[in-house]
């Protein structure tokens, strides 16, 4: 990809291991069977999850890490590494710059999980990561460095102002490691930028990304569903249920979840665990007397 950038989905799918058919997505969203009508036990409530609502049509998030300047590029940035086309929204519109801000503003932006003492030294590849920035830093410092460079060969435009071709010659010339970016080598600041622009598209969208779980119904991935009790019996048949986040799983599994009279009592299983633990060791479960 050095010398012809050309981002593409199928590309993108193709580095995970996903093969696409050639006029169609994988995941058609059918519509779901019916689900049960039971209520759900006295006390619950299937409330969407406050972070539910953090959908297309909600206001812009307030950003946590990113100032104006670096959301822009940001959002040109990862509009170039995953862009709309004919399957479905880019990682601009699935919300990945929300997904970014969150990350960098977290324990992931200030390394507070990384080995961050010297000797500093070139790495491997197989050994990832080897700079003494933490990934905030070397955001921060890499995304001035790149308006600069834009700047200094476009007439004063930055980044988020050029045209899309040019857009890509630059990404191009920054993943092979050939553009002068100062604190941050080239290569190391794109492959971050890339990493996560994949991370957010694919991520669960409580996180800020992945909006309306277009990264998931692409590649047909089911989300965080709890429970699959109501389709264990269904061999051979195509699984076209729409995708669960995490911030919904919960009202999606007492929708789904069989009524209580179907289901042994809660007191009935514990005692009839505690009988066999007996009947094998001679005492209670625990070990009492």
């Amino acid at each position: 990809m050095h010398d012809d950038f050309k981002p593409a989905r199928r590309r993108l799918l193709k580095a995970l291991g996903i093969t696409l058919p050639a006029s169609t997505t994988v995941f058609a969203v059918a519509q779901s069977p019916p689900a049960r009508t039971s209520a759900p036990p006295p006390g619950m409530t299937t409330a969407p999850h406050p972070m539910a609502a953090a959908g297309a049509s909600a206001p812009e998030p307030v950003s946590l890490f990113f100032n104006a300047d670096e959301k822009a590029a940001v959002d040109a940035i990862v509009a170039r590494l995953i862009p709309a086309d004919e399957l479905g929204p880019g990682a601009k519109e699935a919300g990945v710059t929300v997904f970014l801000d969150r990350q960098l503003a977290g324990s992931f932006g200030s390394g507070a999980n990384f080995y961050r003492h010297g000797p500093f030294q070139q790495g491997t590849p197989e050994q990832g990561y080897q700079l003494a920035l933490t990934p905030a830093e070397c955001y921060r410092l890499g995304l001035a460095a790149l308006d600069r460079v834009c700047a200094s060969r476009y007439g004063g435009k930055r980044f988020a102002q050029l045209d899309a071709a040019t857009q890509d010659a630059v990404l191009s010339e920054a993943e092979a490691g050939k553009l002068e970016m100062d604190a941050v080598p080239s290569a190391v600041f794109f492959q971050m930028l890339l990493d996560g622009a994949v991370e957010g598209y694919f991520s669960d969208p409580l996180y800020g990304g992945n909006r309306d779980m277009v990264g998931w119904k692409l590649v047909g991935f089911p989300g965080a569903m709890a429970s699959f009790a109501n389709d264990i019996e269904r061999h051979n048949q195509p699984y076209t249920r729409a995708p669960v986040s995490i911030a919904t799983a919960h009202a999606h599994d007492m929708a789904t979840a069989p009524p209580r009279s179907e289901a042994q009592p809660i007191a009935f299983v514990a005692l009839a665990s505690n009988e066999v633990c007996r009947s094998r060791t001679g005492t209670d479960h625990g070990g009492g007397e």
